[in-house]
């Protein structure tokens, strides 16, 4: 049966304190550095505009925000990393943020977000490497894939995790086009019911 979100709302911010919600099924965290698309990938994909606050100044989110789809599992929305103009203050707070949040036991899975056009950074291999320190099931996704004509979405999202030096899988996703929603849709789907089989490949 296909995956489908109908509901999506909004239920707290967490820091440093992490006071987080009772857990509910599965909690699928959103990474990825400072202005990747992580809102608006957010909006996109449940179809709300408005229900993930997007900036034009990168860096704004600081808090690890819950949010809780068909009533049944969270997407979660951490904090972007790699903003240059960040105190230094800050960049300790979300390290340890970060820290805590991934050693939590919590996370089902995560979608790391990398901008398509780029190759990854130093910090998204450090955030790679956090992932697969704590042993978190993820999938890539290529974010701004509206960027790159259509016939060149798949070979360079595949590439771009390549470089990450993950197996060369990674859905080109655009929150403008809607391009990749059905794949990711579907991830989500084996995601929340485990049963389902999980298509393409995600490395555990």
């Amino acid at each position: 049966m296909e995956f489908s979100i109908k509901t999506a709302e909004f239920v707290t911010s967490a820091g440093l304190t992490l006071e987080l919600p009772q857990p509910a099924g599965a909690e699928i965290a959103v990474v990825g550095k400072s202005n990747v698309g992580k809102s608006s990938l957010i909006n996109s994909l449940t179809g709300r505009n408005k229900l993930a606050k997007t900036s034009a100044t990168p860096g704004k989110t600081r808090l690890i925000n819950y949010f809780l789809l068909n009533g049944e599992f969270y997407l979660v929305d951490l904090p972007g990393y790699g903003y240059a103009k960040a105190p230094k203050d800050d960049q300790k707070k979300w390290g340890e943020l970060m820290e805590r949040y991934l050693s939590s036991g919590r996370v089902s899975h995560l979608f790391m977000l990398i901008d398509i056009r780029h190759d990854p950074t130093e910090l998204d291999r450090q955030m790679f490497g956090y992932m697969l320190y704590y042993g978190i099931p993820y999938t890539l996704i290529a974010t701004k894939a509206d960027k790159l004509a259509k016939s060149k979405r798949k070979q360079a999202a595949n590439a771009l995790a390549k470089k990450l030096g993950a197996p060369p899988y990674a859905i080109a996703y655009s929150s403008e086009t809607g391009d990749g929603r059905a794949e990711l849709l579907e991830r989500i789907g084996a995601v929340v019911h485990p049963d389902a089989e999980i298509s393409g490949t995600a490395a555990e």
